[in-house]
């Protein structure tokens, strides 16, 4: 989302309602509202990390509430990300082996001078009559300074070839924090950072090919009843099934990602509404097939549903919009009894009846 983009007002109430249980919760927890306590708190609130809610909910079932140490302890357990830190060991390594190279340049460029020197001297030796003894010497001067030279030059190849080496490795690093930073931690498919950039590519290059693009949102039908029935043990299991049912029913360049909490979205370049209805179909029937197990017991859950919005990108839209139009369509499908699909032509046609 860019800076200059307003939200709509179903993600505008969305949003202000997590802060307003993050703050509730910081002052009745005597925690100050600083930064990381607000995201732990917000975090909690959004129950977007099921694991930490788990943590969370279990002090207040003892009758506690978190602590400022306690705080600092579960956010830097569950939030605080070490990409920074790698980060800056990668920054550290690459000032480490920029410096071996200034170092090795420079000593090539004191022999160079020297050898320049030695070579002005001797040009000037024989520039006179001189003995044969006088003769050999320079010339074994010569041959000293020649070799130490070539020297000086062979560990500067050495350095800069190390150099290449250690920071085609750096760049791999970055690549991989990287790619790290745009996944979420628990499904493993793209997170909201991820979608946010995804979607303004897609918007683009339809603008510009005016190709179809459709978006569709992806929600968990009563998730958190079935989160609180069977633990959040059992409620990650099935983010990641509903996560890898989704990845595994598109393709292409098309964008699977964890929209937050149990709501998921995925981007469909190329795709018209009727074909987009046709894949969120069959996603959702995929993922109503699924039997749940409880791995400890192996107990039969039954079987989870998920409700479906589709909408497609007009030249007119923003990011804002378009999600906002799709949103709609979720909601009605959510508020049409759920475990179906709904596109913004369905949604216009039940308002006009």
């Amino acid at each position: 989302m860019s800076a200059g983009e307003v939200v709509s007002e179903q993600e505008f109430k969305r949003a202000l309602g997590y802060a307003n249980s993050a703050f509730d919760l910081l002052k009745r927890s005597g925690i100050p509202p600083y930064p990381q306590f607000y995201e732990l708190l917000y975090t909690y609130a959004t129950g977007v990390n099921p694991t930490l809610n788990n943590r969370i909910n279990a002090i207040f079932r003892a009758g506690g509430s978190p602590s400022m140490d306690l705080a600092e302890t579960l956010y830097n357990e569950f939030l605080k990300s070490d990409v920074d830190d790698r980060i800056s060991n990668v920054s550290q390594r690459m000032h480490a082996r920029i410096d071996a190279v200034h170092d090795a340049i420079d000593s090539a460029m004191t022999t160079a001078n020297a050898y320049s020197g030695s070579l002005q001297a001797a040009s000037g030796d024989l520039a006179r009559d001189i003995s044969s003894v006088a003769m050999k010497t320079l010339a074994d001067r010569l041959l000293a300074e020649t070799r130490r030279m070539q020297d000086t030059n062979r560990a500067l190849e050495l350095q800069l070839e190390a150099s290449r080496e250690d920071i085609s490795s750096l760049q791999r690093d970055l690549d991989d924090v990287r790619r790290e930073s745009m996944l979420d931690s628990l499904t493993k498919i793209a997170n909201r950072k991820s979608f946010d950039e995804g979607l303004a590519v897609a918007i683009a290059e339809a603008g510009v090919s005016g190709d179809p693009l459709c978006l569709m949102f992806v929600d968990i039908d009563h998730f958190k009843t079935f989160n609180d029935t069977y633990g959040h043990q059992t409620g990650d299991q099935v983010l990641r099934l509903v996560a890898m049912t989704l990845r595994s029913n598109i393709k292409g360049r098309d964008l699977a990602a964890r929209y937050g909490g149990e709501e998921f979205v995925a981007i469909l370049p190329s795709t018209d509404i009727e074909g987009a209805v046709i894949v969120a179909e069959n996603v959702r029937k995929a993922i109503q097939a699924k039997e749940l197990l409880k791995r400890s017991t192996n107990e039969k859950l039954g079987r989870i549903t998920a409700s479906f919005g589709v909408a497609m990108f007009h030249p007119s839209d923003t990011a804002i919009t378009l999600i906002e139009r799709t949103d709609r369509c979720l909601y009605a499908a959510k508020h049409a009894g759920r475990n179906r699909v709904i596109s913004e032509i369905e949604l216009a046609n039940i308002r006009a009846a």
